[in-house]
């Protein structure tokens, strides 16, 4: 949520309902502004001056009351952020709010503005119309009872900004522990960053090229941002057609590998990968000498994403078998055990346990271990991911942040240090220079879904509030994001998100 540069105000959950609780003058309009796009906030002093001659028409109080609980009502129900802006200290109002709040599976925020009586009584007295004295003091009284009411009534944030603009969250009975209450995640220790283990931090995920003619100039440009941005790395999908998520089946999707040669000529320090080389496109020595090539001409700096496969239509579309699940996992299995053979030192036969070849002569060599990243969050990925691999891929929403905690326990029982796993996600985020630009981006992007529903899904917010994310992530032992905002498409988008990969740019906190 946007705030002006330089507060230390807590973050308060979006979308959410914001109720506004002060008398006349204590600064509730001006709060609301400067957080909040004009159309998220309902005004009963704006809608006064809609349904009668002014916002201090007190004659229109009726009417539009009875128009801002409709609308209160209907965007709660569509599940989009509503700040009301009124007294606040209609007990029942409050509670009707809460209710509808509630319904819709929103977080409901009170928010006292606690200025002084004398402060407020001068900013009345300079309106057109002033509040009358006794009246204001009837305010004043008001809300001192209603804030006193707040804690019983089931508030999830009570937020105190005082005259001064200090903002503090009351302690709230029930209020769940706050995202951001994390530990702070450690500083960087270059000397553990990650040479030889996989990329740490924040990775370009291209799935867009919207190139034009001259595509590796494009390639070009992006990675040379993305490297002077502080990236550790770039990914690319590896997909024939381009899936129906990201764009239209004719829009180019280069072939990776290829791609990946050309940009590692162009970077010198950039990891370079894939997210992720379905086993089903290509036979696991192939992906091998690819990657093996790839370190050499880059000096080591490869990753291998490596998946089972889903999408039929590609396969049907160039004469590719994708057979059953389980089958696909048995060949994901094999394919790691053979790409590690390949890899080893020597051109010795090898004998494994899913995989026998006459012999591993595999050169040039990688010039160091290259890591395997597992993608998929089925049950049995998880496992093959933790016992083969040396990390997993998995979206960045609740329930993958969740399999991420279930990769690790398989790491754990597979024998192996969980804090050398690499815990990667991918993000699909909607980033916004302001709130006006991040629901404007909402809006051009969303389609036919709704939009709080495309908000939600892609974490729809500021630069600043995805970096405040990103640094709770690492205190929560993830190492490596994958970002692929879905209007990605020029370099200058990409120096957008430096500050991003500047809240990744630590090492991940202990892992229970």
């Amino acid at each position: 949520m946007g705030r002006p540069a330089g507060t230390a105000e807590p973050r308060l959950p979006d979308p959410a309902l914001v109720v506004l609780v002060g008398p006349a003058g204590a600064g509730k309009t001006t709060w609301s502004a400067q957080r909040y796009r004009p159309a998220e906030v309902v005004s009963s002093d704006a809608l006064r001056a809609v349904v009668g001659s002014g916002t201090a028409d007190l004659d229109a109080s009726v009417d539009a009351f009875a128009i801002l609980e409709q609308v209160v009502a209907a965007r709660l129900a569509r599940r989009l952020t509503t700040v009301v802006d009124t007294l606040g200290t209609d007990a029942a109002r409050r509670r009707r709010w809460l209710e509808q709040a509630r319904g819709a599976g929103l977080p409901a925020v009170a928010v006292v503005l606690d200025t002084p009586a004398d402060v407020c009584r001068s900013r009345a007295s300079q309106r057109d119309r002033p509040v009358p004295a006794r009246v204001l003091a009837s305010q004043v009284t008001a809300a001192r009872a209603a804030r006193s009411e707040l804690s019983a009534e089931g508030w999830d944030e009570i937020l105190v900004v005082d005259g001064s603009g200090s903002a503090v969250l009351e302690d709230t009975p029930g209020r769940p522990a706050r995202a951001g209450a994390r530990r702070t995640a450690r500083p960087p220790d270059r000397a553990q960053s990650g040479t030889e283990r996989g990329p740490r931090g924040l990775v370009l995920q291209l799935s867009r090229f919207p190139a034009d003619e001259d595509l590796l100039g494009w390639l070009r440009a992006m990675a040379t941002a993305a490297e002077d941005s502080g990236f550790a790395g770039i990914a690319l999908m590896d997909h024939l057609i381009q899936i129906p998520q990201v764009g239209r089946a004719w829009d180019p999707v280069p072939e990776p590998w290829v791609t990946l040669g050309a940009l590692a000529a162009s970077t010198s320090t950039l990891w370079l990968g894939t997210l992720v080389t379905p086993v089903t496109f290509r036979e696991p020595g192939i992906v091998a000498k690819a990657a093996a090539t790839l370190s050499a001409l880059s000096g080591g700096r490869v990753f291998v994403g490596v998946g089972a496969g889903w999408w039929e239509r590609e396969h049907a579309g160039y004469r590719l078998a994708l057979p059953p699940a389980k089958d696909r996992l048995d060949a994901l299995e094999a394919a790691i055990e053979t790409m590690r053979a390949l890899w080893a030192p020597g051109t010795k036969p090898y004998a494994g346990q899913r995989v026998s070849l006459p012999e591993t002569t595999c050169y040039p060599r990688p010039v160091r271990e290259i890591p395997v990243i597992v993608g998929g969050g089925g049950a049995r990925s998880l496992r093959i991911a933790a016992q083969l691999g040396d990390g997993c891929n998995v979206p960045s929403d609740e329930a993958g942040l969740a399999k991420a905690k279930t990769y690790l326990a398989e790491v754990a029982r597979a024998g192996k240090n969980p804090d050398d796993a690499l815990v990667t996600l991918l993000d699909l985020p909607v980033v916004g220079r302001d709130r006006d630009d991040v629901w404007a981006r909402v809006e051009r992007l969303r389609g036919g879904t709704a939009a709080a529903t495309y908000a939600a899904r892609h974490h729809a917010a500021t630069v600043h509030e995805h970096a405040e994310r990103l640094r709770s992530l690492v205190a929560g032992g993830v190492s490596t994001v994958f970002i692929a905002p879905p209007d990605l498409a020029s370099p200058a988008d990409v120096v957008a998100l430096e500050p991003l990969a500047a809240a990744l740019d630590s090492e991940p906190a202990a892992r229970p």
